[in-house]
């Protein structure tokens, strides 16, 4: 990825573990556009600041961040980015979406730990 990508992301402040946020849908663009040349699974956690499940499910991304550290894990708001959450078909909250080279290879809905769990351990190989 291009020395300009962390210039588009914030990294989460409340840990050392890396957990990217965006707020602005042309930075998402931009950083999902390189992702897709890289062969780095992606976590995409679309969730929201009132829903009660996703603040149960954010220690767990975060702790999965800093245990998979080969994985990209990206937390979207759906208020702030509607447009990305339609996008990808979000239609409960929270979802995580698991992706591989820009592509969907498997989707989680609801505060499933051990599920998006496995399927993060599958993808990674």
């Amino acid at each position: 990825m291009g020395a300009n990508i962390s210039d588009l992301v914030e990294r989460s402040p409340k840990s050392s573990q890396i957990l990217l946020t965006f707020h602005s849908t042309a930075k998402w663009k931009a950083y999902f556009d390189c992702y897709k040349e890289t062969n780095k699974l992606m976590v995409i956690g679309f969730m929201a600041t009132w829903c009660v499940p996703c603040k149960y499910m954010e220690p767990v991304i975060r702790q999965f961040a800093a245990k998979y550290t080969d994985v990209e894990f990206i937390k979207l708001d759906v208020d702030e980015l509607m447009e990305v959450a339609q996008a990808f078909q979000v239609q409960a909250l929270p979802t995580f979406i698991v992706l591989k080279k820009g592509k969907v290879v498997e989707k989680v809905m609801g505060p499933k730990r051990e599920d998006l769990q496995k399927l993060i351990e599958k993808h990674r190989i």
